[in-house]
């Protein structure tokens, strides 16, 4: 009991506490310095792909957000997964524009439409983003110049988490918490996963598609067996604001989760580290790990549970798990409590734990997810 007790603390921390510090302690591999000068006569085809399914509603801000862009050699192509709401009508009327639609006869999912818009790409960089996610002016140069470097072979964004008053929320905590992992991972091996609201990767490396697993997870370990490396851009933002619905905020937990785990079953290859070294390590760290961590939790409790009355301290962290996840529960039935700092923190980490845990029994048990409605921000 105590083997086990020590084996499920040591897991519940690594993916979060322990991870991180031993990226620190690995010494840096890339001295990738993202504000210095790039070559500025490095200026290649770049076809901006956006991934549309009935976003009626914000579909015309988007694409006069992408014509906004200083950036000249750029053609872009809204990928419409067969939208039903009129979105292909108001993506048609920017044709004279240079606006390029490619439309899915039936709906299959986002990343079967973006292999469909990836076949018609006519650029050497192809950079995918969604409709709800919008590019500051200059971004699209800074992601695009990176690839200079002949060693890079996918570019992510870094998540700029907006909510609607402005205020942190537990999501934008975690994604703040993900950019900075990203930019230790990024001085290694490179990343283990883009951002999918907006990154870019070379044409080249993109040898085959497959439709079934999540384009922003499936592009970075493809990156990496073409011996090339995906990097984080922190001078890079995409901005996107939280779901209007926070009720569908788990959903889309689990439907994430599942994908990835999906991803990294087909690309399993990449947890052989002697094939992938230090990169593979990073893949078990990042995603593994983290996928087990709500198990690791829950044994956590069972074992100091069981071990509360062997050893003081062991029982106050029983006590002190108790407590917590009382505290989270008060905060699920009483949302006014979800307004102080700490228990929105620790509801969004106890959340997406739960979510985790039911994608993995979901995954084992055999649902895979490629077709879903876009979540409302």
């Amino acid at each position: 009991m105590e083997v086990a007790f020590w084996i499920c603390l040591v897991g519940g921390l690594y993916s979060y506490l322990l991870y991180p510090l031993i990226l620190c302690v690995i010494p840096e591999r890339r001295s990738f310095r993202p504000s210095a000068p790039a070559d500025e006569a490095y200026e290649p085809t770049v076809t901006l792909i956006i991934a549309c399914r009935n976003e009626a509603a914000r579909i015309r801000a988007k694409i006069e957000n992408a014509l906004d862009s200083e950036y000249k050699n750029l053609e872009i192509v809204v990928a419409s997964d067969c939208s039903d709401d009129g979105s292909d009508a108001i993506v048609e009327s920017f044709a004279a524009r240079g606006v390029r639609l490619v439309r899915s006869p039936e709906r299959r999912g986002k990343e079967h439409v973006q292999g469909l818009a990836l076949e018609a790409a006519r650029g050497e960089i192809v950079v995918f983003s969604d409709a709800g996610t919008q590019i500051p002016r200059g971004a699209l140069t800074q992601l695009v110049r990176q690839f200079s470097d002949p060693s890079v072979g996918a570019v992510s964004s870094e998540d700029q988490f907006i909510s609607a008053d402005g205020s942190l929320v537990g999501e934008g905590a975690y994604v703040r918490f993900e950019m900075w992992l990203r930019k230790q991972e990024t001085k290694r091996a490179g990343l283990v996963g883009l951002s999918g609201s907006f990154f870019a990767i070379r044409k080249s490396v993109v040898k085959s598609w497959d439709s079934t697993i999540p384009s922003d997870f499936a592009c970075a370990l493809n990156t990496v067996r073409a011996r090339k490396v995906a990097i984080s851009d922190p001078l890079v933002r995409g901005v996107y604001h939280d779901i209007k619905d926070p009720s569908k905020e788990y959903q889309r937990k689990v439907r994430t989760a599942i994908r990835g785990m999906t991803a990294l079953w087909r690309l399993r290859e990449v947890l052989n580290p002697f094939k992938y070294g230090l990169f593979s390590f990073q893949v078990w760290s990042h995603k593994v790990m983290r996928w087990l961590t709500p198990w690791f939790l829950l044994g956590l409790l069972i074992t100091s549970w069981a071990l509360a009355d062997v050893s003081p301290w062991i029982g106050a962290l029983f006590y002190a798990q108790v407590i917590g996840y009382a505290a989270v529960a008060a905060a699920h039935w009483l949302p006014a409590i979800r307004r102080l700092l700490p228990f929105r923190i620790a509801y969004y980490f106890i959340q997406a734990s739960v979510a985790i845990a039911v994608a993995g029994v979901q995954f084992v048990l055999g649902r895979r997810i490629t077709v879903w409605e876009p979540s409302a921000r």
